[in-house]
């Protein structure tokens, strides 16, 4: 996992080719006013905004999730985003069976730690990370890149 802010996204750019696509694809973007809904950027690249109220703390970890085909760029538009985090390798209870087509699996395991994002502040969740993001108290809006692997 990386914490960090946009202003020193291109530090990241070598970590995966289509990385710099999305880095810079953001950017272009008036953050504050970008519409909300889902946009294929590219081949391997796909932007979703969203935008609202922030979970407590158990919804989220009940969804408690990592992916196999995707690496998450989550960059926090406005508002205060509170995420659970815990690697792969230290759970050890799957709720349920990886979902191949929404490229899902969730885990009962329980956060190891917990940050806080907000305003251009971005975490990027490789496969091994376990996240339980979208909690607060107020309106979040988001960005999530999903980068092909």
């Amino acid at each position: 996992m990386i914490i960090d802010s946009l202003e020193n996204a291109e530090r990241y750019i070598s970590i995966h080719p289509l990385f710099e696509e999305a880095f810079k694809y953001i950017k272009t973007l008036d953050l504050k006013n970008t519409e909300i809904g889902k946009t294929d950027l590219s081949d391997g690249l796909k932007i979703i905004v969203a935008e609202k109220v922030g979970m407590k703390q158990e919804e989220s970890v009940a969804k408690f999730e990592c992916h196999n085909q995707n690496i998450d760029i989550q960059l926090c538009i406005s508002g205060k985003e509170q995420m659970g985090w815990k690697s792969r390798q230290s759970c050890s209870s799957p709720k349920g069976e990886y979902n191949t087509e929404k490229d899902v699996l969730f885990y009962n395991d329980a956060p190891d730690m917990f940050f806080e994002l907000t305003d251009n502040q971005f975490a990027i969740f490789f496969p091994e990370d376990v996240h339980a993001p979208m909690i607060g108290d107020e309106v979040i809006k988001k960005l999530i890149v999903k980068v092909k692997i």
